[in-house]
């Protein structure tokens, strides 16, 4: 079968790679020069399949003012809020407040996040991929009573569906994480014992050329323009060059625009597919949640994280990836603004040296905003969409990384016809359609 898979970030490329392997003839549009370069490039460097949960969290509803008027608050927001963010925002707490949904849709995520361990461990085992990647487990700190209360009281659900997670007195917190010799409080810590990390923008780019072995095309630079359905199928799309959308409004010629048929579509093209879903006639109401990291050189290997460390009380999430030291923060709701205030730098550096003292050379930090594709609710879109040869594989939030795995899987479960591996019903791409 030829198809056709939109978006060469995680979740393309992994999709690209299942589609190939299941004997597929796959070709890939991007619109940027090479894989990984938006989401995928400077994410938190953790795959934590056991520490998944939805955006729209009733938790999150009492917490968010609060974080919002705090100098070094995880959320943030551009004033005055635009329609967009005011119409997600409004979703958001619609949603949170919907009874039951928090707690269906957390457990639908940590059953994708175990299996997307599984198909991990399956391409690390049956593959050669450089990308600093681990399995040493995560650590969610708690620096006040309340908030180990909550962590504690989160294990029931962890228990019940077999993730091994345990709770570690601040003694066992730092025989896993010695580094941690700050001076910031710690109450204990949550160990999810077989979470990973790893490069994300390094291992797309390896398993691309794991692709291309397999004779999966990739047109770089391309962007699509236009869809053209009938009976209850895509016919084909529309594709040019990335850099035409200038110059065609301006008013260039369209002898550039190529008709692209394929047996199936498959969009996985992030925060674009709100757009490119449009075209397709097909409604996601994905927003761009920015983050942003530092990826700095480590410079004492004893004082760094063994693997994944979350300090509770910034948000802010340090990863050990090879001699490199990750670290990301903030949830900040500003549409495509790029931007990069010094601000949110200083607040990941001050967490940073609280927990990890002299890790790295945080002065030769190099610094990354992006964003994460977030659907109102949170659980990413998996599915068939209206359109009998069309699949959606997108809108995985803060998780793309993490659950990209999984998702590649089961959407290569789907166009064969087999039964997915994970239930699906809260990952629906026509949820929201009206």
């Amino acid at each position: 079968m030829r198809i056709a898979v939109i978006g060469a970030g995680v979740v393309g490329v992994t999709t690209a790679f299942s589609l190939a392997r299941r004997g597929h003839d796959v070709i890939v549009i991007e619109r940027h020069a090479a894989s990984a370069e938006e989401t995928s490039r400077g994410n938190a460097g953790q795959r934590s399949y056991g520490y998944v949960y939805p955006w729209a969290s009733p938790a999150m509803l009492k917490k968010a003012l609060p974080w919002l008027v705090k100098a070094d608050g995880p959320l943030k927001m551009s004033l005055p809020p635009s329609p967009w963010t005011l119409q997600f925002l409004l979703a958001t707490w619609r949603l949170a407040k919907t009874p039951g949904l928090f707690e269906a849709n957390k457990r639908a995520m940590l059953r994708l996040g175990a299996y997307s361990r599984q198909c991990f461990l399956d391409l690390e085992e049956s593959l050669s991929l450089d990308f600093d990647g681990d399995h040493a487990g995560l650590i969610d700190l708690a620096s006040d009573a309340a908030t180990a209360d909550g962590l504690k009281a989160s294990t029931g659900l962890l228990d019940e569906l077999g993730i091994d997670a345990q709770w570690l007195s601040p003694a066992q917190v730092y025989d896993y994480e010695p580094g941690l010799q700050g001076d910031a409080p710690l109450f204990g810590a949550l160990r999810m014992a077989h979470d990973g990390t790893g490069d994300c923008q390094q291992f797309t780019r390896a398993l691309v050329e794991q692709c291309r072995v397999r004779g999966v095309e990739f047109r770089w630079h391309t962007e699509v323009t236009s869809a053209v359905s009938d009976s209850g199928r895509v016919r084909h799309v529309t594709i040019r060059p990335a850099t035409q959308a200038v110059a065609q409004i301006k008013g260039a010629s369209d002898e550039q625009e190529e008709t692209l048929e394929a047996d199936a579509f498959v969009l996985c093209a992030g925060c674009e597919s709100r757009t490119l879903g449009e075209r397709l006639g097909l409604r996601l109401p994905i927003y761009p949640v920015k983050g942003y990291s530092l990826t700095a050189p480590i410079v004492d290997a004893a004082k760094a994280p063994r693997s994944t460390v979350i300090d509770d009380r910034y948000k802010v999430v340090a990863t050990r990836l090879g001699n490199r030291l990750r670290a990301t923060g903030f949830v900040e709701l500003a549409e495509f603004d790029r931007n990069i205030p010094l601000s949110r730098l200083t607040t990941i550096r001050k967490a940073i040296e609280s927990r990890f003292p002299g890790v790295a050379d945080l002065e030769q930090a190099k610094s990354w905003t992006g964003f994460r594709p977030m659907m109102p609710d949170g659980p990413p879109a998996i599915g068939r969409a209206r359109q009998q040869n069309l699949f959606i594989n997108t809108g995985h939030g803060t998780f793309g990384w993490t659950l990209s795995a999984a998702s590649a899987e089961l959407t290569g479960q789907l166009i064969d016809g087999e039964r997915p591996a994970v239930d699906l019903a809260a990952f629906r791409p026509l949820r929201f359609e009206r």
